[in-house]
């Protein structure tokens, strides 16, 4: 049995950031397994990276601080699944972070852009502190509570009542968010009707979903 993340599904990486699944595809020239995951905060970039760099286990000598046992840990009610699966994953226990210096090594590269091509935003091993801080401090840090409620709810009634209560303090970043966390899409536009577009497609869901429940 093998852990695979599944699309949909929401990942936290060990400094902070959440990040959705958007497919695991195969390399076309190496036959290599790949997440392909989008971050759910800032510009929402989308990125990729090998399966068994996804779900290998955070490196303690490098990061003995570190709160999880996973560099990306499921998050919601399947949570259980990731580990139960990742003991007998062969070649991911004990898959070291990427040495220094290297592309996927994430004191020299911001975390999740290992397996795009270098560019501006990729800094070089000599920006490492300034990439890790932002890592620390960026994205997630700022993430609403009732946001990050949101993201873990698995029905849509619950995504609603929570929608509801941030009615009077909601913002565009969260309606992307919660946008892509749903898997729906919300034209730019006005606030308020960016808001009530999101809680029309959640009742069209809810309502499909009653109906496959009957």
């Amino acid at each position: 049995m093998s852990f695979i993340p599944k699309p949909q599904e929401i990942y936290k990486h060990f400094k902070g950031n959440l990040y959705q699944i958007t497919a695991v595809a195969e390399h076309t020239e190496t036959g290599e397994t790949l997440v392909v995951y989008q971050a759910l905060y800032g510009d929402f970039k989308t990125y990729a990276r090998p399966l068994s760099m996804f779900t290998s286990r955070v490196d303690r000598e490098k990061y003995p601080e570190a709160k999880q046992e996973f560099r990306f840990e499921l998050q919601g009610p399947d949570a259980g699944r990731q580990r139960e699966e990742t003991d007998v994953l062969p070649g991911t226990e004990g898959v070291p972070e990427a040495a220094p210096g290297t592309e996927g090594a994430p004191d020299a590269l911001p975390e999740p852009g290992e397996m795009q091509s270098p560019a501006p935003e990729d800094p070089p091993e000599a920006d490492a502190a300034r990439t890790d801080a932002a890592e620390t401090d960026g994205g997630n840090a700022a993430l609403d509570p009732l946001v990050a409620e949101f993201l873990d709810a698995s029905e849509y009634g619950q995504r609603l009542n929570i929608l509801a209560a941030l009615h009077h303090r909601i913002t565009d970043d969260m309606i992307t968010t919660m946008a892509i966390a749903t898997g729906v899409e919300v034209d730019e536009g006005d606030l308020e009707r960016r808001y009530e577009s999101l809680k029309n497609c959640l009742l069209t869901l809810e309502h499909y979903e009653c109906r496959r429940l009957r």
